[in-house]
């Protein structure tokens, strides 16, 4: 996008200081346009996030917007009846000169911004233990701080996006219509699908009986969406909000063990590589079920194993639905991609599957 243009219409619409230094691209993230802009006046210098909303993806920004908003106040105010750091410990929004927490330019774009959180890092990949369990803490805290928020408030920003029973219509749907004419090259990756439909209704039919309560989740739980300080090495902000909505916590959980505990490439060709890695698993479990800090019931905690696995078969199937249906949602840099993820994925559902009596034991071994 072009500076010049942001410089002249987007950072005026907020309530910056004066003196514009910087606009620079900031982050690895593929959803928005993401940019930190620097400001000096007077001595001080100040950096924000200015963010243009990705409105393809998220299709109705105010209610992310309203989401977001709602959900930082209540953390502000949980971290300030503990005692913590609200500037650092979640994302502060800027007001736009208008009053509202979101600047609509000329073009249509939706754009926000927020506090810049100094001395602080995300990372993109699992590089030690420590960071895992860190990122695990902080998932788990933001469980803890949000557990009393009325999740069936928030607005659902893209419906039925952790609705592993949709999933699988939507599969069965991509096999029937075969528009690539790909189905018969992956028969047997159909068919491990169809071979586990009890599992896609698994956690969607606990939660229709009431036997999962309806929580605020993050739905995008990667290391890189945790914050790490600089100095102590702690995790201490959850960023990326724009999919927060009603959720189940097993699935919160689960889509950090299926991306972190995994011994190889999301694509890796070589599936002798894929495996979950039980020493990952049971230090991400040892720090989610630390943040959590007591908050989720016996009932969720027994079925974090399965929100692993279910998460992974889930992920795998929407790697295959793409893949026939002619790779138009992830992003592929070579032919069969997507197939290769899904294969991925796969390898890991089989290998859950046979280790779940292991992780059961490290669930129960930690409570």
């Amino acid at each position: 996008m072009d500076i010049e243009r942001i410089r002249e219409e987007a950072v005026q619409g907020f309530t910056f200081p004066e003196g514009l230094t910087e606009i620079i691209p900031y982050g690895s993230g593929h959803i928005n346009d993401t940019y930190r802009v620097t400001f000096a006046h007077g001595g001080t210098v100040r950096r924000f996030i200015l963010q243009r909303m990705n409105t393809e993806v998220f299709r109705k920004p105010q209610q992310v917007m309203e989401n977001i908003i709602g959900v930082t106040a209540w953390l502000k105010k949980k971290i300030a009846e503990h005692g913590g750091d609200t500037e650092r410990e979640t994302l502060s929004l800027i007001p736009a000169k208008d009053g509202k927490m979101w600047y609509v330019d000329s073009k249509g774009s939706w754009w926000r911004a927020y506090n810049f959180i100094e001395g602080a890092t995300s990372f993109d990949q699992v590089k030690d233990k420590k960071d895992f369990y860190e990122s695990a803490v902080s998932f788990g805290n933001f469980q803890r701080l949000l557990a009393d928020y009325p999740a069936q408030t928030l607005y659902e920003t893209i419906p039925n996006f952790h609705n592993t029973s949709d999933r699988l219509e939507k599969f069965k749907a991509a096999v029937t219509a075969d528009i690539c004419g790909r189905a018969a090259g992956v028969r047997k990756e159909i068919q491990f699908v169809l071979e586990r439909e009890a599992l896609a209704d698994l956690l969607c039919g606990m939660q229709r009986e009431g036997r999962l309560p309806l929580r605020v989740t993050h739905n995008d739980t990667k290391l890189n969406n945790i914050m790490i300080d600089n100095v102590t090495g702690k995790g201490i902000c959850v960023i990326d909000l724009d999919t927060v909505m009603p959720g189940l916590s097993v699935n919160d959980f689960g889509d950090s063990i299926r991306f972190g505990a995994s011994t190889a490439a999301e694509d890796e060709r070589d599936l002798s590589k894929v495996s979950c890695s039980m020493e990952l698993f049971e230090t991400y479990a040892r720090g989610f079920l630390k943040g959590c800090g007591g908050k989720l019931t016996p009932h969720e905690i027994e079925m974090l194993p399965e929100g692993a696995m279910t998460m992974t078969f889930e992920c795998g199937m929407r790697f295959l639905t793409d893949y026939l249906e002619g790779d138009t949602y992830f992003k592929i840099h070579r032919d069969g991609q997507n197939l290769d993820r899904c294969r991925t994925q796969f390898k890991l559902v089989k290998d859950m599957e046979e280790k779940m009596p292991e992780m059961k034991k490290i669930i129960s071994g930690l409570v």
